[in-house]
This record gives structure tokens, C-alpha cells and sequence, in this order.
């Protein structure tokens, strides 16, 4: 139980026309908040009670849509489904409102989300399978084969994986988080006939799966808790089992990793990048691997520990272990 049924916040929201405005400014609203209130009741009440020009968007208020995605104290949410109590205990009692992406910005929190749907276009989002075009019943599938989905099928593409991943944000091809989840999702289908031709897609190196970095933004920042970068994992597993995997960085870096693993316990970091770029490729990262033995980050290979228990440490390794690589 909350002690107040209302509470005096200040929202300072970001405020921007592309038409008239040649910098963004933050403007302060004060007001008393209802501890039943959402955040698109604080757009609402904004745009009603104090400027009828502020701009969002907003369709179904049930969480499914996604069109009303903002950021708040530059947390990605749902402005239908995040409660402000919740966020004044988080954050206190001034909260700062901003679209998804301040850069792409139109209008008040309306960005231009043309990158995002074009690269979600990029990986056949869709299925693709003979169809009867008068089916007599229904193509079920059963709930084993559902379960394969891993509910990649409730993604509601808002696209707030996608604006907070860091990736995204420095590698204009990148395909971002929500465009490789969608790509699972038909992967994962058995109704499906275009999982070879998106596996080539999203192997592609420099856009697909081989650029997330593996920071789990993506996972914060989903509001349905779909874990893009688990379903990106999936990818790469199912780019080794088909044999699509190609001999560069990022795949010797997958390789070294469980190799790491298995023979230590541990992760051997100065072996790890030798292995991945070769012994040549690690003079570019003397400065950095020097840095890291000061802190102990780097051991020497005939120092290197083992964790203890290392048979049990194998079993697992073997046990999770779903592809050849």
C-alpha cells in the first residue's frame, strides 16, 4: 500500500518541431499524479491541459500496439502500461520525458521510424510456405511446435529494443535486435520455406547476428520480456547446424569462447582474442591487452588457474551444448 494516493511531480519533456525548431528544448510541467495513472495519462493531460500542440503517438492502450514507446529518465517503456508511481520510486519526483531516438525526432515524442522498418523488412518478416488459397480448415500446428517459437510470436514491434541497442546506434547496417527476433520467429516455424535464404541474411557479417555485442539492452528494454538476444543466440546456433557459418572473427570468437570454457573453467581473455584474430591481429590490441594485465584482467598462459570441479565444468559444457561448431 502506497501512503498517498497523489503525488506533486515535475515532468521536463523534450520538445521539438522540425518544421519551426532549429535545437530541442525541455520544457517543465508540474501537476499532481493519481497513483493509477500511466504515462500516456501524463501525455494525455499534457497535451490537454497545457499545450495542445505537444505531439505522441498513441493508438490502443492495451500494450499491444506499440506506437506510444518513449523513453522515461531514458528507461524505454510502453506509456499505456508504465505506472508513474512506480517510476517516481524509481527515479524521483522530477521524471524527464523523450522520444525513442532524440536524433530522429519530428515532432515533440513522433521520431521518423524509417530505419527501423527497413531493416526490419530486411528478413522476410513474414511466412512463406505453399498455401491452399481454399483451405478447408485451419494449418494447426501442436504445442510442441509452438513452444519452439520461444513466444518470439508476441513481439509488437515498438521498437524499443532497437532504439536503445548500442549497436544500432554506431553501425548504420546493422539489422538491431527486433529485426532478428522477427527473423527467429519464422526460423522457428516448421511451416516455414525461407530459413536458408534468412540465415544467409542474418549472417551477413557487419548486419546480422555477428554485431550485437551482447550487452542484453535489448532485454531491459522490451516491455513483453522477449529477450531479443536470447532468440539471437538461437541464430547462431542455427547458422552453425546448417553449415552456414563462415571461418572469420566472429565465428573463431564463439569457438574460443567454449573452447575457453571447456579447458579452463574460465574465460582466458588474451587467448580468446589470439585465437579469434590470430597472432598477428593481437598487435593491434597491445596497448589494451597492457592496460588489462596491470588490473589482472590478462594472465600469462602458464599461469592461467582452473576453476574447480572441471569434470562437472565439461559435463555441462557437453550438456548445453546443442551444435558442432
Amino acid at each position: 500500500m502506497r501512503e498517498h494516493t497523489k503525488r506533486k511531480v515535475i515532468f521536463k519533456v523534450f520538445r521539438f518541431n522540425q518544421e519551426t525548431d532549429h535545437l530541442p528544448y525541455y520544457l517543465k510541467y508540474e501537476m499532481e499524479v493519481a497513483q493509477d495513472e500511466v504515462i500516456l495519462d501524463i501525455l494525455n493531460r499534457i497535451k490537454w491541459e497545457f499545450d495542445g500542440s505537444f505531439s505522441y503517438r498513441r493508438s490502443c492502450r492495451h500494450g499491444i500496439c506499440g506506437s506510444c514507446a518513449i523513453k522515461v529518465n531514458q528507461k524505454p517503456v510502453l506509456s499505456c502500461t508504465e505506472n508513474v508511481f512506480n517510476l517516481i520510486d524509481m527515479y524521483g519526483n522530477e521524471l524527464v520525458l523523450e522520444p525513442q531516438d532524440e536524433k530522429r525526432a519530428i515532432k515533440d515524442m513522433v521520431i521518423d521510424k524509417k530505419n527501423f522498418w527497413q531493416k526490419y523488412s530486411q528478413v522476410k518478416p513474414f511466412l512463406v510456405a505453399e498455401i491452399n488459397n481454399h483451405p478447408k480448415h485451419e494449418n494447426i500446428i501442436s504445442q510442441e511446435e509452438v513452444d519452439l517459437l520461444d513466444e518470439s510470436d508476441y513481439c509488437i514491434q515498438c521498437g524499443n529494443c532497437f532504439y536503445a541497442c548500442p549497436s544500432v546506434k554506431v553501425n548504420d547496417e546493422y539489422l538491431g535486435p527486433a529485426a532478428l527476433l522477427k527473423a527467429f520467429r519464422f526460423n522457428a516455424d516448421i511451416r516455414d520455406n525461407a530459413k536458408n535464404e534468412r540465415l544467409d541474411i542474418v549472417n551477413e557479417p557487419g548486419a546480422g547476428v555477428w554485431d550485437c555485442v551482447k550487452c542484453y539492452e535489448c532485454a531491459e528494454a522490451c516491455p513483453k520480456d522477449l529477450s531479443p538476444i536470447s532468440k539471437i543466440g538461437k541464430l547462431h546456433n542455427q547458422i552453425f547446424q546448417n553449415n552456414k557459418a563462415i571461418n572469420n572473427v566472429a565465428t573463431r570468437h564463439a569457438v574460443g569462447f567454449k573452447s575457453s570454457i571447456k579447458k579452463h573453467g574460465i574465460l582466458d581473455e588474451g587467448e580468446l582474442v589470439r585465437y579469434s584474430e590470430g597472432s598477428i591481429g593481437v598487435l593491434k590490441h597491445l596497448p589494451e591487452a597492457y592496460t588489462m594485465w596491470k588490473k589482472g584482467k590478462i594472465i600469462m598462459p602458464w599461469n592461467m588457474p582452473k576453476s574447480k570441479n572441471m569434470d562437472e565444468i565439461k559435463k555441462l559444457v557437453e550438456i548445453s551444448s546443442t551444435v558442432d561448431f
